[in-house]
């Protein structure tokens, strides 16, 4: 099993519901595993605990009363970049992907199992405190493409654009890979944690973001390839 690199008695996790037995069930859950737990009923809340104590990581609800979660997510956005997992008990893909679009980290649906967010926490801490990837050297892909991971710096048609690092991560490996097929699985493992082998709908949302950051036409796409129920490549890379 993959080592952590950090002590859970070093985490603090602040947790956001309106329903305080939900607040409990995650509480009690946490500090079992010796997290540091802090807690808000509202947004309100949620972004006073933000500023005063800055959490490592946050369990937000989306369906609350007055400041619902999407709106709390995106004020967190303005002045933070904590990973953040939302609660919610809708199902609808579409407000899957409108929290991913807001900043989320991850989504788990309500009821959820204890052992199942607590896996997610663990995964997505792991990937917070994991050192960033680097090159020594410029990747040049072609004229419109330059990209020094030493720098955490990639430049389209002679602009700087800004990645998330979930975005990051995941060009990271596409492009040490280049030429190779990386399955749907093995990416998620790489970029996400081995808790995320099976969400693909993860990966096709940050394909699409990466895409419309360095494609000319994101629509007919030259570098990141798709293989259709298989995976995808990033083109070869000359030389």
């Amino acid at each position: 099993m993959e080592k952590e690199n950090f002590d859970h008695r070093d985490i603090t996790i602040l947790i956001v519901d309106d329903e305080p037995r939900i607040r409990d069930l995650v509480r009690m859950n946490l500090e079992l595993e010796h997290y540091h737990v802090l807690e808000a009923s509202s947004g309100e809340e949620a972004l006073e605990q933000l500023r005063e104590n800055l959490p490592d990581l946050i369990v937000l609800d989306v369906m609350m009363p007055e400041m619902d979660g999407f709106e709390t997510l995106r004020q967190i956005r303005e002045v933070s970049t904590v990973p953040v997992i939302m609660l919610t008990v809708r199902q609808d893909e579409h407000d899957r992907i409108r929290g991913l679009d807001l900043g989320a980290d991850d989504y788990i649906a309500k009821p959820f199992s204890p052992r199942e967010l607590l896996s997610r926490i663990r995964a997505l801490l792991r990937r917070a405190f994991m050192p960033p990837p680097a090159r020594k050297t410029e990747i040049v892909v072609d004229k419109d493409l330059k990209i020094d991971f030493a720098r955490r710096e990639v430049i389209v048609r002679g602009q700087k654009v800004t990645l998330r690092p979930t975005e990051y991560r995941l060009l990271y490996h596409l492009v040490n890979n280049a030429g190779r097929l990386l399955t749907h699985e093995t990416l998620l493992s790489k970029v996400w944690g081995r808790e995320y082998r099976d969400e693909a709908h993860y990966l096709r949302l940050y394909i699409t973001y990466l895409r419309q950051k360095i494609e000319k036409d994101p629509a007919h796409p030259q570098y990141i390839l798709t293989e259709r129920g298989v995976g995808y490549r990033f083109k070869e890379l000359e030389g």
